[in-house]
Protein backbone atom coordinates (compact mmCIF):
# COMPACT_ATOMS: atom_id res chain seq x y z
CA UNK A 1 0.00 0.00 0.00
CA UNK A 2 1.34 3.69 -0.92
CA UNK A 3 0.80 6.24 1.92
CA UNK A 4 0.85 9.96 1.49
CA UNK A 5 2.75 10.33 4.60
CA UNK A 6 6.52 10.12 5.12
CA UNK A 7 7.66 10.05 8.49
CA UNK A 8 10.35 12.60 9.43
CA UNK A 9 13.51 12.93 11.13
CA UNK A 10 13.35 8.88 11.73
CA UNK A 11 16.94 8.42 12.63
CA UNK A 12 17.71 11.04 14.72
CA UNK A 13 14.16 9.95 16.68
CA UNK A 14 15.38 6.36 16.89
CA UNK A 15 18.58 7.60 17.87
CA UNK A 16 16.89 10.28 21.20
CA UNK A 17 13.29 8.25 21.46
CA UNK A 18 15.03 4.46 21.04
CA UNK A 19 13.90 2.51 23.88
CA UNK A 20 16.91 1.74 26.37
CA UNK A 21 15.44 -1.34 28.15
CA UNK A 22 13.41 -4.20 27.40
CA UNK A 23 9.98 -4.19 27.30
CA UNK A 24 9.75 -0.39 27.18
CA UNK A 25 6.34 1.00 26.46
CA UNK A 26 6.18 4.08 23.39
CA UNK A 27 3.05 6.36 22.79
CA UNK A 28 2.83 7.92 19.51
CA UNK A 29 0.28 10.85 20.28
CA UNK A 30 0.10 11.60 16.90
CA UNK A 31 -0.04 8.71 14.84
CA UNK A 32 -1.42 9.87 11.39
CA UNK A 33 -0.57 6.94 9.19
CA UNK A 34 1.76 5.22 11.78
CA UNK A 35 4.99 5.67 10.23
CA UNK A 36 7.07 6.48 12.79
CA UNK A 37 5.18 3.26 14.84
CA UNK A 38 5.76 1.49 12.25
CA UNK A 39 9.25 1.93 11.78
CA UNK A 40 10.11 1.64 15.76
CA UNK A 41 8.03 -1.52 16.01
CA UNK A 42 10.25 -2.78 12.78
CA UNK A 43 13.24 -1.73 14.82
CA UNK A 44 12.64 -2.81 18.30
CA UNK A 45 10.89 -6.13 18.33
CA UNK A 46 10.20 -5.89 22.41
CA UNK A 47 8.70 -2.69 22.55
CA UNK A 48 5.50 -2.01 22.87
CA UNK A 49 3.17 0.82 21.76
CA UNK A 50 0.17 2.83 22.27
CA UNK A 51 -1.50 4.91 19.14
CA UNK A 52 -3.45 7.96 19.49
CA UNK A 53 -5.12 10.10 16.49
CA UNK A 54 -8.50 11.88 16.50
CA UNK A 55 -8.97 11.22 13.37
CA UNK A 56 -10.63 7.84 12.73
CA UNK A 57 -10.11 6.83 9.39
CA UNK A 58 -6.54 7.86 9.71
CA UNK A 59 -6.05 5.56 12.53
CA UNK A 60 -7.45 2.67 10.28
CA UNK A 61 -5.08 3.31 7.63
CA UNK A 62 -2.28 2.90 10.33
CA UNK A 63 -4.15 -0.28 12.41
CA UNK A 64 -4.14 -1.99 8.78
CA UNK A 65 -0.60 -1.27 8.35
CA UNK A 66 0.58 -2.59 11.51
CA UNK A 67 -1.18 -5.95 11.78
CA UNK A 68 2.10 -7.95 11.74
CA UNK A 69 2.83 -5.94 15.43
CA UNK A 70 -0.89 -6.93 16.53
CA UNK A 71 0.60 -8.04 19.90
CA UNK A 72 2.59 -4.91 20.40
CA UNK A 73 0.35 -2.39 19.44
CA UNK A 74 -2.84 -1.00 20.93
CA UNK A 75 -4.90 2.18 19.25
CA UNK A 76 -6.83 5.04 21.06
CA UNK A 77 -9.23 6.93 18.66
CA UNK A 78 -9.53 10.44 20.23
CA UNK A 79 -7.63 13.65 21.18
CA UNK A 80 -4.17 12.83 22.91
CA UNK A 81 -4.65 15.29 25.66
CA UNK A 82 -7.96 13.18 26.66
CA UNK A 83 -6.22 9.75 26.46
CA UNK A 84 -3.09 11.32 28.71
CA UNK A 85 -6.12 12.88 31.32
CA UNK A 86 -7.61 9.47 31.90
CA UNK A 87 -4.31 7.66 32.03
CA UNK A 88 -4.06 6.81 35.38
CA UNK A 89 -7.22 5.19 35.35
CA UNK A 90 -6.76 2.72 32.20
CA UNK A 91 -3.52 2.09 31.94
CA UNK A 92 -0.75 0.56 34.61
CA UNK A 93 2.10 1.10 33.28
CA UNK A 94 3.58 4.73 32.82
CA UNK A 95 5.08 5.43 29.17
CA UNK A 96 8.75 4.82 28.82
CA UNK A 97 8.94 7.30 25.48
CA UNK A 98 6.06 9.69 24.24
CA UNK A 99 6.47 10.89 20.68
CA UNK A 100 4.46 14.10 19.22
CA UNK A 101 4.52 14.79 15.53
CA UNK A 102 2.42 17.62 15.08
CA UNK A 103 2.68 18.08 11.47
CA UNK A 104 -0.48 17.79 9.57
CA UNK A 105 -0.10 14.61 7.44
CA UNK A 106 -0.14 14.65 3.87
CA UNK A 107 -2.66 11.98 3.87
CA UNK A 108 -5.03 15.34 4.95
CA UNK A 109 -4.02 17.12 1.87
CA UNK A 110 -3.80 14.83 -0.46
CA UNK A 111 -6.64 11.90 0.43
CA UNK A 112 -9.24 13.11 3.15
CA UNK A 113 -11.13 15.40 1.24
CA UNK A 114 -11.55 17.88 3.92
CA UNK A 115 -10.53 21.06 2.25
CA UNK A 116 -6.95 21.10 3.66
CA UNK A 117 -5.30 22.10 0.39
CA UNK A 118 -6.96 24.57 -2.45
CA UNK A 119 -5.28 22.29 -4.77
CA UNK A 120 -8.59 20.45 -5.47
CA UNK A 121 -12.08 21.92 -4.86
CA UNK A 122 -13.23 20.33 -1.50
CA UNK A 123 -15.50 21.68 0.96
CA UNK A 124 -14.22 24.01 3.30
CA UNK A 125 -13.90 21.60 7.01
CA UNK A 126 -10.79 21.25 7.49
CA UNK A 127 -11.10 19.31 11.00
CA UNK A 128 -8.97 16.14 12.25
CA UNK A 129 -11.65 14.91 14.19
CA UNK A 130 -14.94 15.14 12.05
CA UNK A 131 -17.27 14.29 14.51
CA UNK A 132 -17.21 17.44 16.73
CA UNK A 133 -16.12 21.69 16.35
CA UNK A 134 -16.60 23.87 13.28
CA UNK A 135 -15.45 23.73 10.50
CA UNK A 136 -13.41 26.36 8.66
CA UNK A 137 -16.69 27.15 6.14
CA UNK A 138 -18.08 28.03 9.64
CA UNK A 139 -15.96 29.92 11.66
CA UNK A 140 -15.18 32.47 8.25
CA UNK A 141 -19.01 33.14 7.68
CA UNK A 142 -18.94 33.64 11.55
CA UNK A 143 -16.23 35.35 13.01
CA UNK A 144 -16.46 39.50 12.98
CA UNK A 145 -13.44 41.19 10.99
CA UNK A 146 -11.48 42.26 13.21
CA UNK A 147 -11.83 38.50 14.95
CA UNK A 148 -10.64 37.10 11.44
CA UNK A 149 -8.23 39.45 10.27
CA UNK A 150 -6.55 38.87 13.99
CA UNK A 151 -7.00 34.93 14.03
CA UNK A 152 -5.33 35.17 10.12
CA UNK A 153 -2.40 36.96 11.31
CA UNK A 154 -1.40 35.43 15.04
CA UNK A 155 -2.30 31.68 13.47
CA UNK A 156 0.24 32.55 10.37
CA UNK A 157 2.03 35.92 10.77
CA UNK A 158 0.33 36.74 7.24
CA UNK A 159 0.67 40.27 6.59
CA UNK A 160 -2.47 41.15 4.29
CA UNK A 161 -4.22 39.48 7.02
CA UNK A 162 -6.56 42.84 7.31
CA UNK A 163 -7.20 43.23 3.68
CA UNK A 164 -7.96 39.19 3.33
CA UNK A 165 -10.68 39.67 6.31
CA UNK A 166 -12.10 42.49 4.69
CA UNK A 167 -12.75 40.67 1.48
CA UNK A 168 -14.00 37.73 3.12
CA UNK A 169 -16.61 39.87 4.95
CA UNK A 170 -17.68 41.67 1.67
CA UNK A 171 -17.82 38.33 -0.04
CA UNK A 172 -19.44 36.43 2.40
CA UNK A 173 -22.47 39.38 2.09
CA UNK A 174 -23.28 38.41 -1.07
CA UNK A 175 -22.59 34.57 -1.03
CA UNK A 176 -21.57 31.64 1.31
CA UNK A 177 -18.19 30.89 1.23
CA UNK A 178 -17.46 27.07 1.26
CA UNK A 179 -15.09 25.66 -1.11
CA UNK A 180 -11.50 25.68 -1.16
CA UNK A 181 -11.01 27.34 -4.87
CA UNK A 182 -13.73 29.92 -3.72
CA UNK A 183 -11.15 31.02 -0.65
CA UNK A 184 -8.20 31.07 -2.58
CA UNK A 185 -9.39 32.81 -5.39
CA UNK A 186 -11.57 35.25 -2.98
CA UNK A 187 -7.14 36.05 -0.82
CA UNK A 188 -5.68 36.24 -4.32
CA UNK A 189 -7.78 38.97 -5.04
CA UNK A 190 -7.43 40.88 -2.15
CA UNK A 191 -3.62 40.94 -1.79
CA UNK A 192 -1.22 43.00 -3.66
CA UNK A 193 -0.34 41.75 -7.52
CA UNK A 194 3.25 41.46 -6.44
CA UNK A 195 2.42 39.05 -3.70
CA UNK A 196 0.64 36.43 -6.07
CA UNK A 197 3.67 35.40 -7.26
CA UNK A 198 5.94 34.37 -5.14
CA UNK A 199 7.28 31.14 -3.78
CA UNK A 200 4.32 30.13 -2.55
CA UNK A 201 0.44 30.65 -3.16
CA UNK A 202 -0.89 33.78 -1.58
CA UNK A 203 -3.62 31.56 0.37
CA UNK A 204 -1.57 29.52 1.65
CA UNK A 205 -0.65 31.38 5.32
CA UNK A 206 -4.31 31.57 5.45
CA UNK A 207 -5.52 28.35 4.84
CA UNK A 208 -2.87 27.38 7.98
CA UNK A 209 -4.70 30.64 9.91
CA UNK A 210 -7.36 28.54 9.69
CA UNK A 211 -6.74 24.82 10.40
CA UNK A 212 -4.63 25.62 13.34
CA UNK A 213 -8.24 27.46 14.64
CA UNK A 214 -10.57 24.87 14.04
CA UNK A 215 -8.20 22.17 15.55
CA UNK A 216 -6.55 24.53 18.53
CA UNK A 217 -3.51 23.52 17.60
CA UNK A 218 -1.65 26.05 19.44
CA UNK A 219 -4.27 27.03 21.99
CA UNK A 220 -4.28 23.13 23.35
CA UNK A 221 -0.31 22.93 23.19
CA UNK A 222 0.76 23.58 26.37
CA UNK A 223 -1.61 21.76 28.24
CA UNK A 224 -1.11 18.77 26.41
CA UNK A 225 2.61 18.74 26.48
CA UNK A 226 1.68 19.23 30.76
CA UNK A 227 -0.27 16.50 30.69
CA UNK A 228 1.69 14.16 28.65
CA UNK A 229 4.55 14.59 30.61
CA UNK A 230 3.06 13.97 34.20
CA UNK A 231 2.58 10.49 33.02
CA UNK A 232 5.80 10.18 31.64
CA UNK A 233 7.95 7.68 33.99
CA UNK A 234 10.89 9.40 35.71
CA UNK A 235 14.47 9.13 33.70
CA UNK A 236 11.36 8.73 30.42
CA UNK A 237 11.98 10.95 27.17
CA UNK A 238 9.53 13.29 25.68
CA UNK A 239 9.87 14.13 21.67
CA UNK A 240 7.90 16.99 19.91
CA UNK A 241 8.30 17.37 16.40
CA UNK A 242 7.13 20.90 15.22
CA UNK A 243 6.68 22.09 11.98
CA UNK A 244 6.04 25.86 12.47
CA UNK A 245 7.61 28.72 14.70
CA UNK A 246 4.78 29.44 16.44
CA UNK A 247 3.98 25.89 17.81
CA UNK A 248 8.38 25.32 18.61
CA UNK A 249 8.04 28.37 20.38
CA UNK A 250 5.41 27.20 22.72
CA UNK A 251 7.61 23.77 22.90
CA UNK A 252 10.78 25.31 23.55
CA UNK A 253 9.48 28.04 26.38
CA UNK A 254 7.49 25.03 27.92
CA UNK A 255 10.80 22.79 28.32
CA UNK A 256 13.08 25.64 29.13
CA UNK A 257 10.22 26.41 32.02
CA UNK A 258 9.89 22.95 33.55
CA UNK A 259 14.04 23.18 32.77
CA UNK A 260 14.61 25.66 35.73
CA UNK A 261 14.80 25.10 39.33
CA UNK A 262 12.75 27.83 40.10
CA UNK A 263 9.69 29.16 37.69
CA UNK A 264 8.46 32.02 40.00
CA UNK A 265 8.32 35.66 38.16
CA UNK A 266 11.25 37.58 38.08
CA UNK A 267 10.09 40.38 40.17
CA UNK A 268 9.51 37.78 43.66
CA UNK A 269 12.52 38.01 45.40
CA UNK A 270 12.12 34.67 47.40
CA UNK A 271 11.35 31.38 45.86
CA UNK A 272 7.67 30.51 46.56
CA UNK A 273 6.99 27.74 44.40
CA UNK A 274 9.47 25.51 46.07
CA UNK A 275 9.98 24.23 42.44
CA UNK A 276 12.98 21.75 41.38
CA UNK A 277 13.81 21.26 37.86
CA UNK A 278 11.21 18.52 36.30
CA UNK A 279 13.17 17.70 32.90
CA UNK A 280 16.56 17.47 31.34
CA UNK A 281 16.60 19.22 27.82
CA UNK A 282 18.94 16.54 25.25
CA UNK A 283 18.58 19.15 22.68
CA UNK A 284 20.09 22.75 23.52
CA UNK A 285 18.47 23.57 19.94
CA UNK A 286 16.12 21.73 18.07
CA UNK A 287 17.24 19.13 15.60
CA UNK A 288 16.62 19.99 11.71
CA UNK A 289 16.49 17.35 9.07
CA UNK A 290 19.47 16.98 6.93
CA UNK A 291 19.80 18.03 3.54
CA UNK A 292 19.46 14.65 1.88
CA UNK A 293 16.72 13.87 3.63
CA UNK A 294 15.09 17.27 2.79
CA UNK A 295 16.09 16.49 -1.04
CA UNK A 296 14.15 12.74 -0.73
CA UNK A 297 11.01 14.41 1.11
CA UNK A 298 10.64 18.05 1.20
CA UNK A 299 8.15 18.48 4.00
CA UNK A 300 10.84 18.00 6.24
CA UNK A 301 12.52 20.79 5.71
CA UNK A 302 10.46 22.68 8.01
CA UNK A 303 10.28 20.16 11.08
CA UNK A 304 12.55 20.53 14.12
CA UNK A 305 12.61 17.97 16.91
CA UNK A 306 13.42 18.56 20.82
CA UNK A 307 13.39 16.50 23.33
CA UNK A 308 13.34 16.15 27.30
CA UNK A 309 14.00 13.77 30.19
CA UNK A 310 11.89 13.62 32.77
CA UNK A 311 13.57 13.91 35.75
CA UNK A 312 11.19 14.07 38.49
CA UNK A 313 8.11 12.31 39.94
CA UNK A 314 5.58 14.45 39.35
CA UNK A 315 6.08 17.28 36.37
Amino acid sequence: MNYAHTPVLLNETFTLLGPREKNELMIDANTGEGGHSYNFLSKYPELKMICIDADKSILAVAQKRMEEFANRVRFYAGWSYDFFTEYPQTETKRPDTILFDLGVSLFHYKTSGRGFSFEKDEYLDMRIDTSAGITAAELIARLPEKELADLIFNNAGERYSRRIASRIVNERQKSTITTTQALANLVERAVPASYRHGHTHSATKTFQALRIAVNGELSRLHDLLEAALRVLEPGGRLGVISFHSLEDRIVKNFFRTMNKDCICPENVPICKCEGRRSVNILTKKGIQSAKDEIERNPPSRSARLRVVEKVLEEA
